[in-house]
């Protein structure tokens, strides 16, 4: 469908308001009420957060990540999340948001983000999310949004200059250069004990093993850039300025109040209020601190513009379209991107307009350009970059060269060094991973996506390690949080073990004597929290779960035992269990959180496993009674009694039996069920998941083989359904065999009363005496003459 259909037909809202009023959260469960939805994101590590929430509540079957470095897409996604610039926004999908869109404004990607607000839409409902400040543009904008005011959830106050000594437990401090971030962390670690780390810099695997020890405690403060402004959910009670000026590319200069009150605005969550200030020795204005109190801002008069209809015919054309200015005087054109720059200085270059002359070898040549500048580089050396990557994609074998680019990565492929050389590695490792996510560039994209990804990781769990053990005292990072540190708000960090005391007190010292002298079990994957990052993003493949429903991750050799993770414990129902970690050689709170996270979206994975074809996109295409029917075998694990669904079986179409047949449901007389939901795999998970819902209590089972067994008394009927051995009589018999039966019972009694066929026993593994109650139960009756329909 054309935009501008698509523009007719969606319904349209935009969200505004200050930092805190929940405009993210509202917009993601929003489109978990659609059937397919996108959401576009300002920062990869907000997208990557996003993802891991909803992946934790539905499974990673059923959302795609896409940013510039790194794609998930498994093969059916219903919801993708993205960072604004890799939206795929030619994919149709039922929901589409746009978070942040006063970065519109933003002189290096404001022209991306005008963009999606004027043309991504969803086929039903588009949200715009972002600041009130942009009130006044979208009347012009964009007419036919309704525009919704949401206010601030918790109270923001400003408070005096404070001390580094004297500022409050879960406190974020603001610099706006990584050098300083670090000058900062040391002090707080001299001062009080240490502090994690979080800068635009860093991958979503060190920021989120960073993050977790604040989450849970382990470290009283957050020195931070202004990376966390961006709706990033973290558990903060006060910011402090240590900076009011950043330099922004081209200049040092000061921050507006709206963007100073966009980082205050991470103070407070929810309805808990929240505080913000400088950091002693600077100070903060008071008619400053007013304005973000109130939320009085200036509003945004003009948007960055690119034109969206480039001419590549010539090299020429291309720069001239680029030049083009808007006819709309709202519209600023975007004249400093670093793309556009770049392309300019390849354009004086003989050897590149010798190759860019054919129009797709212009369009090459702009792909080329805007390879993002990770290195944060003069323009020159990334140019150079750039102008040597086209040269080589140009070429006769139109592809990279694999030895000039392993040359290029193996040398990265370095943990060794200090702080900052692991960072300029990582900075230079996602302009690679960038490379490789453009297949058409290589002649073996997935192979170099997966090395790209697995030198970035390890330079992340490296790149950690040497932040903890410079901001962080060891005796904070493995013994426990100070006792005025409130535990998480968040959901994942709920549940955890209570903080102990400080080490000063004489209680910590005893206990330190006892676990001295205790034998201390060490995990089976390592020794450091490198094993624990494998885990946060280990493939499904890593993972597994016995009948009893305990978890198990394999080693990285293997030879080695897989370690015992966790266990699945009953939930709200039985599609949706809960996990127990059940090992306590994690090196602190904030691990568990991230191994749980893991472990959540693994196991609504092996609920999407068991569901099968009932969670396939043509379930949709089903009537009302259809769909009723699926939401009854869903409930069943793939099993339904006929003669609980009579209404919805009588309200099916002849559409709805073909698409029935169509995803492998068989519409017995008797049982409905799915027969690849009988195999032994299938059945083995679903046992899992029965476990869990009895508190591990399992259900009498006599081998994947068995064809039926006795019931056990104070296991449901429901239970066994769910298990696809539906209850008849004293047997829970395999759905399978107990349709079959009551086909072949029918068809004797079509020709009259009947005696029980014998082979029925043999079918059912049971004797005569429990094959007549077994009849019964089918719906059969004995009479003077014989058995027959009841």
């Amino acid at each position: 469908m054309p935009y501008a259909a698509l523009a007719a037909a969606s319904s349209m809202s935009a969200l505004l308001g200050p930092t805190n009023t929940g405009k993210t959260h509202r917009a993601v469960e929003r489109m978990l009420e659609h059937s397919t939805g996108m959401i576009g994101l300002p920062l990869r590590l907000l997208a990557r957060e996003i993802y891991d929430r909803i992946s934790a509540r539905l499974g990673e079957s059923a959302v795609a990540l896409m940013t510039g470095e790194e794609k998930r897409i498994p093969p059916r996604p219903r919801y993708w999340v993205c960072t604004t610039e890799a939206m795929p926004v030619g994919r149709e999908v039922d929901f589409v948001a746009v978070d942040e869109i006063q970065l519109a404004a933003h002189p290096q990607r404001g022209h991306v983000f005008t963009e999606r607000l004027l043309l991504a839409r969803g086929r039903l409902e588009t949200w715009l999310l972002g600041a009130e400040t942009m009130r006044p543009l979208l009347g012009e904008l964009v007419p036919a949004a309704v525009v919704q005011s949401h206010p601030r959830l918790s109270t923001l106050k400003a408070r005096a200059a404070t001390r580094l000594s004297a500022l409050p437990a879960r406190t974020a401090i603001i610099a706006f250069s990584v050098p300083e971030v670090y000058a900062l962390a040391d002090r707080v670690r001299a001062r009080r004990g240490g502090a994690a780390v979080v800068h635009g810099a860093l991958s979503p695997r060190t920021r989120n093993a960073q993050v977790a020890m604040f989450q849970a405690g382990e470290v009283d403060c957050l020195v931070a850039t202004d990376a966390i402004g961006m709706g990033l959910n973290l558990d903060i009670g006060h910011v402090a300025f240590a900076e009011l000026r950043k330099f922004d590319g081209r200049e040092m200069r000061a921050l507006s109040a709206a963007e100073l009150a966009q980082i205050a605005g991470r103070a407070g969550r929810h309805c808990t209020d929240g505080t913000f200030g400088a950091l002693a020795p600077l100070s903060l204005d008071p008619a400053l601190g007013l304005d973000i109190e109130m939320h009085r801002f200036s509003p945004v008069r003009r948007v960055m513009w690119r034109n969206p209809d480039l001419d590549d015919a010539s090299l020429d054309g291309l720069l001239g379209s680029l030049k083009q200015r808007p006819k709309r005087r709202v519209f600023e054109l975007q004249a400093r991107a670093d793309d556009y720059r770049v392309l300019e200085l390849l354009a004086e270059r003989p050897e590149i307009r010798a190759r860019a002359v054919a129009p797709d070898m212009v369009a090459l040549l702009w792909e080329a350009c805007r390879i993002p500048d990770f290195r944060k580089l003069l323009i020159e050396p990334h140019a150079q970059l750039c102008g040597e990557l086209y040269l080589q994609l140009s070429g006769r074998r139109a592809r990279l060269d694999p030895d000039w680019l392993n040359e290029r990565v193996q040398r990265l492929d370095d943990t060794t060094g200090s702080i900052d050389e692991l960072l300029m590695r990582m900075e230079s490792i996602r302009i690679w991973s960038y490379v490789a996510q453009r297949p058409r560039w290589l002649d073996d994209g997935q192979h170099w996506q997966e090395r790209c990804q697995a030198v970035e990781d390890r330079l992340s769990d490296s790149l950690h390690n040497r932040l903890v053990e410079r901001f962080v005292e060891r005796r904070r990072r493995h013994g426990a949080a100070r006792p005025h540190t409130r535990p998480s708000r968040r959901g994942l960090g709920e549940g955890l073990e209570p903080a102990a005391a400080t080490s000063s007190n004489p209680f910590h010292q005893l206990l330190g004597l006892r676990l001295a002298c205790e034998p201390q079990a060490e995990p089976a994957l390592g020794t450091d929290d490198r094993w624990v990052n494998e885990l946060a993003d280990a493939p499904h493949a890593r993972f597994s779960v016995d009948a009893r429903g305990r978890i198990f991750a394999s080693a990285a050799a293997r030879e080695a035992e897989p370690t015992l993770l966790g266990q699945l414990t009953r939930g709200v129902d039985l599609l949706h269990p809960e996990i127990k970690l059940t090992f306590a050689s994690l090196p602190g709170a904030g691990a568990r959180a991230r191994i749980l996270r893991r472990l959540l979206a693994f196991t609504r994975d092996l609920v999407e496993e068991s569901l099968g074809s009932l969670r396939d996109e043509r379930v949709r295409e089903l009537s009302a009674a259809g769909r009723g029917l699926v939401y009854q075998l869903e409930q069943g694990l793939g099993t339904a009694l006929a003669d609980r669904a009579s209404t919805q079986l009588g309200g099916l179409s002849e559409a709805d039996r073909s698409l029935f047949a169509g995803l492998g449901v068989e519409l017995g007389y008797a049982v409905i069920y799915v027969p690849r939901l009988l195999k032994p795999a299938a059945v083995a998970r679903r046992l899992a998941l029965c476990a869990a819902f009895l508190d591990r209590r399992q259900p009498p089972w006599s081998g994947q083989a068995a064809v039926s067994f006795g019931r056990q008394r104070g296991v449901s009927d429901e239970l066994y359904l769910a298990l696809g051995y539906p209850v008849f009589g004293p047997r829970a018999i395999r759905a399978d065999l107990a349709e079959r039966s009551a086909a072949r019972l029918r068809a004797a009694a079509a020709e009259g009363p009947f005696d029980l066929p014998a082979e029925l026993s043999t079918w059912l593994g049971c004797g005569r005496s429990e094959l007549v109650l077994v009849a019964r139960a089918l719906g059969f009756r004995r009479g003077r003459e014989g058995w027959m329909a009841a």
